[in-house]
């Protein structure tokens, strides 16, 4: 293979990863995301009349006002938010995904088990849904 031949073919597959990546990006912002056990706030521009969560184990929506609703990130996983104006119309209509907010997270790992710390400041073990909580060794 030439060097000519080996660089097109170089700046074809950074081109074809490049968009696999962006592919991905633009896949995961197709959703809301909320970290859990986290609140985010939505500010409307008109009033709610009906609010559906699809999975209320992963997120639940409190109506705050008409135009405010607070999504709580229960569990891990993906749901769908449905809001609904007095006329039954979608305000809001989107999949939400739920997640650990990593930014001060440590994992552990013993041979096949993992374990992740939750970390601000002290250190402590991140229970999942139905798991109790217990002292980190």
């Amino acid at each position: 293979m030439s060097s000519r031949s080996g660089l097109s073919y170089l700046t074809q597959a950074s081109a074809i990863a490049l968009a696999l990546v962006a592919g991905v990006a633009h896949a995961d912002n197709d959703m809301m995301r909320v970290y859990m056990d986290h609140a985010r706030i939505l500010k409307l521009d008109r009033p709610v009349s009906k609010v559906i969560i699809g999975n209320p184990k992963v997120a639940d929506a409190t109506v705050a006002d008409a135009k405010t609703i607070v999504l709580t990130g229960r569990s891990f996983g993906t749901t769908n938010l449905v809001l609904l104006d007095g006329d039954g119309n979608a305000i809001v209509d989107e999949r939400i995904l739920v997640s650990i907010d990593e930014e001060n997270t440590v994992r552990v790992y013993r041979q096949t088990a993992r374990t992740v710390l939750s970390c601000t400041p002290n250190c402590e073990k991140h229970t999942t849904p139905g798991e109790t909580p217990t002292e980190t060794p």
